[in-house]
């Protein structure tokens, strides 16, 4: 059985079949040409560079499509603490190729129609009748897409369904903050929480297999942030929302990155949204964590998180009682 990319350690030999999420064609500081990969299976994402394209091995990796299975031979290295692939052979899959793609896509650990149903039941037992139309008009809307959609191009919760699952665990999170802080309004919250990401279905350029490999037009001009709003103001005034709960919404969306490098030119201004900013926040690096230390032997660190200052995560070594 192929091994997954998270068991690879360092001088390892590399050899097996991956998708090929994305190809960049750089030019080094000498001046040459190269290819910046990023290669996937079920068990997450590496870095992989094609450093020599002249060799009759590589020579047409420029020419392989990306969001597309590839099989390669290299080795695993490491550069700043982190592991990456040194592919000295690489090749499209052919039809008659030993491959399950089943176990090449990094997929949320949840059904996608699963988490949907509980997320729309959610929405609909939202009590404000203007908070549950909304919310429950867009997420009907966007079912289908909803159900592959990855919640980023890289880092955070970019797999199949990896939206949703980020909504869910969300939304578990905030149905109990609201039962500990009473200052907290649950249709507010929840509505947020279900709609805070929502804009991200037409920033990413994603296909049915969940593969993000860029941002769309408008995505990279805009961002998500900025087409949320465009997205609530639109519905809210086609569905007759009053204006104070429309921009309520609107303000959560606009402020839930908290920093204006992070695209949020506002900080909350209200209690759900300071809280949707933490969720959001949370389950974003408690994602990233999890992911780090899969593979991680007890008593051993992780390779650095970009997403986290290129921090360290250490597994315990001792077992729980």
């Amino acid at each position: 059985m192929q091994k997954q990319l998270i068991e690879y350690k360092k001088d390892d030999k590399i050899l097996g079949f991956f998708l090929l999420k994305s190809k960049t064609l750089r030019t080094s500081n000498k001046g040459s040409e190269y290819l910046d990969l990023v290669i996937s299976d079920r068990s997450g994402d590496m870095i992989a560079k094609v450093w020599d394209l002249t060799m009759p091995d590589t020579e047409h990796a420029r020419e392989i499509e990306s969001r597309t299975v590839v099989k390669i031979k290299g080795a695993i290295t490491d550069f700043n603490g982190q592991r990456q692939a040194k592919i000295l052979k690489i090749r499209p899959a052919r039809p008659d190729d030993p491959v399950e793609l089943s176990t090449l896509i990094p997929s949320a650990p949840l059904e996608s129609e699963d988490m949907y149903r509980e997320i729309l039941e959610k929405a609909q037992a939202i009590s404000d009748p203007d908070f549950r139309t909304l919310t429950t008009a867009l997420l009907e809307e966007n079912r289908d897409r909803l159900a592959y959609f990855p919640a980023a191009s890289r880092n955070h919760h970019a797999i199949k369904g990896g939206l949703l699952y980020h909504v869910y665990r969300m939304l578990q999170t905030a149905l109990e903050v609201c039962r500990i802080y009473p200052v907290l309004s649950r249709d507010v919250l929840v509505c947020g929480v279900i709609l805070h990401d929502i804009a991200k279905l037409d920033e990413i350029d994603a296909n049915e297999l969940g593969i993000a490999e860029k941002y769309t037009f408008e995505g990279e001009m805009l961002g998500h942030i900025v087409q949320g709003i465009k997205i609530i103001d639109a519905k809210c005034r086609a569905l007759g929302i009053p204006d104070e709960k429309r921009v309520m919404v609107e303000h959560m969306i606009l402020s839930h990155h908290f920093e204006p490098e992070y695209g949020s030119p506002k900080k909350p201004m209200f209690p759900e949204a300071e809280m949707l900013h933490f969720l959001d926040l949370m389950d974003a690096r408690m994602y990233d964590i999890e992911k780090s230390l899969e593979g991680v032997a007890p008593g051993e660190f992780s390779d650095k998180i970009y997403s986290m200052d290129n921090r360290k995560m250490y597994k315990a070594g001792f077992e729980e009682e």
